[in-house]
């Protein structure tokens, strides 16, 4: 695994139970500022079964990016935490983004 792999795992890692963290904040959170594309890249090529939190992060606009039945199992994922998220899977930033400490 690379050095950015590794950062960007280490940084989902840490996103707490019940909270959510945009793909540009967990790039700039391991010192890769505008990296969001390649977050997003890294969470869709994870392994079945994985236990890092990839449900926690989402899009800029507090959207699930995924759709169909991803969309539905990252959702109802996000849900079991007490997050709360629309049928269109839009998240409420100001209450559930994690600031990084």
């Amino acid at each position: 695994m690379d050095d950015f792999a590794s950062q960007i795992y280490s940084q989902v890692h840490q996103i707490p139970y019940g909270k959510v963290s945009t793909y540009g904040d967990i790039a700039r959170f391991a010192g890769y500022p505008g990296y969001a594309r390649h977050v997003g890249r890294l969470m869709g090529s994870l392994p079945e079964g994985s236990a890092l939190p990839w449900h926690r992060v989402i899009n800029a606009k507090g959207e699930i990016s995924l759709k169909g039945e991803d969309l539905v199992r990252q959702r109802n994922k996000l849900l079991e935490e007490g997050i709360e998220v629309s049928q269109a899977g839009k998240i409420r930033l100001a209450r559930y983004r994690w600031d990084g400490r």
